[in-house]
């Protein structure tokens, strides 16, 4: 069983870390929240592939991935007593938004169909 929320509440962890200035923490936040994105990534694409799963929840999961992954080696990359790179931070931003893409679209979507009246 796998939970999109642990890799949503870690990189949200690593991003208030960030914030406060406690690098470090959101270093180790980051690659704690590469474990939980290839988890729930895998746990979604296995789903599609049972046919269990929506195509759309595997397809932003991968994506939250690989941006997750790119974000961490450029973080990992940057030199020691520099700030952290934006491309690190954005990286982090994006793939919290890929997370919320499905919820969003399951807001939207009850709005988009209409509902048949019964006489």
């Amino acid at each position: 069983m796998g939970s999109r929320l642990l890799p949503v509440s870690l990189a949200a962890g690593a991003l208030s870390a960030d914030a406060a200035g406690l690098h470090r923490i959101a270093y180790y936040l980051v690659l704690l929240t590469v474990v939980g994105a290839a988890a729930a990534a895998f746990v979604g694409v296995g789903d599609v592939l049972e046919g269990k799963g929506g195509v759309l929840r595997a397809a932003t999961t991968v994506v939250a991935l690989a941006l997750v992954l790119l974000g961490s080696a450029v973080r990992a990359g940057a030199p020691s007593g520099h700030p952290v790179p934006v491309f690190a931070i954005s990286a982090l931003v994006a793939a919290l938004a890929c997370y919320a893409l499905p919820i969003v679209s399951w807001l939207v979507r009850p709005a988009a169909q209409p509902q048949p009246v019964s006489p």
